[in-house]
Order: C-alpha cells, then sequence, then structure tokens
C-alpha cells in the first residue's frame, strides 16, 4: 500500500456538490455492494475522497466509516487528497523500474517539489507513484494528464514539467 499523505488540506465542498452527492447515495441506499460504486461517484463530484465526503457515504449507505476509508485507500484509483490540474504519474513497475524510472521519479519530486501523493499548494501539480500502465515498451514511462512520455531520462523531466505550468 502506498503512502498516505497527511498534508491538511482545507476542504472545499460546496453545496451543489453535497447536494449531487446525496442524491447519487439516495438512488443507492439499500444496494448490495454500493460502497465501490458510491466511492467511484463522489470522487466524480469531488475529484477526491476527503474524509468530509467519506463521512457523508458511510451515514447515507449505512456502512461504517471504517469500511468506508477501508475501501478509499485499498484501490490505486481513490485519492484521499487533491488531485492536481495536471497529475503526474510515474510508473514504477518493473520494466519501468529496470530502466531507471526510480530515477526519473526521483526527479520529478525534486522538481516539483512534491513528495508521493503530494499536490503543490496552487492545485497545478500532483504526483504518484503507480504499477504498470502498459507501456512496458516504452520504459521508463510518465504520465502527465492524459499525455505519455516513454524512453524517459531525469534531465527530460524540467522541460516537459515546463510545458504544463500555467
Amino acid at each position: 500500500m502506498g503512502k498516505i499523505n497527511l498534508t491538511t488540506v482545507q476542504f472545499k465542498g460546496t453545496p451543489e456538490q453535497e447536494k449531487q452527492l446525496r442524491e447519487m447515495l439516495s438512488s443507492l441506499k439499500g444496494q448490495q455492494g454500493a460502497t465501490m460504486p458510491a466511492l467511484q461517484q463522489a470522487q466524480e463530484i469531488y475529484g477526491y475522497l476527503p474524509v468530509e465526503v467519506q463521512k457523508i457515504v458511510s451515514e447515507e449507505l449505512n456502512v461504517p466509516l471504517e469500511e468506508i476509508f477501508g475501501v478509499a485507500t485499498f484501490y490505486s484509483w481513490f485519492s484521499l487528497n487533491p488531485v492536481g490540474k495536471h497529475p503526474v504519474s510515474v510508473c514504477l513497475g518493473t520494466a519501468c523500474y529496470v530502466k531507471g524510472s526510480g530515477d526519473v521519479f526521483e526527479k520529478c519530486k525534486e522538481v516539483l517539489g512534491l513528495p508521493d501523493g503530494g499536490t503543490t499548494p496552487d492545485g497545478v501539480f500532483s504526483l504518484a507513484a503507480t504499477r504498470c500502465i502498459g507501456c512496458c515498451g516504452l520504459a521508463p514511462v510518465m504520465t502527465v494528464g492524459d499525455d505519455t512520455y516513454g524512453k524517459l531520462t531525469p534531465k527530460e523531466i524540467p522541460a516537459i514539467i515546463a510545458k504544463y505550468k500555467d
């Protein structure tokens, strides 16, 4: 399991988001196995799953908060922290790691000034280590949003990140 970033981020949910969440949850109430689709849809609404959102899911589905948290932290596609406008992911799967993705990831941490799972204070970038993304022939691989970069070296990272600075 990945490291949980305990950086305190002030929750900024809107009343409209909460209304949308509660309406969605009422349609799932009482359904067996509703936790996973509820969390997926909650993350679509908010972009991540802060404890405030997990509590609402727990209350509305009548599922213990511990179970909600367990599901949210078990599956890698859920995020407990806000994700940046430009999420940066570096594959640390075997093929990429053997080809140097560990060094690429360290350079990303340095350039962005972020730990694994962190988000820049301005919300522009987030950084995550991932496992195989299915591009082993391009190892080592990094993604920035929907853009994929392969056969990387650490010295290419500053220029790639600079393309996404707002």
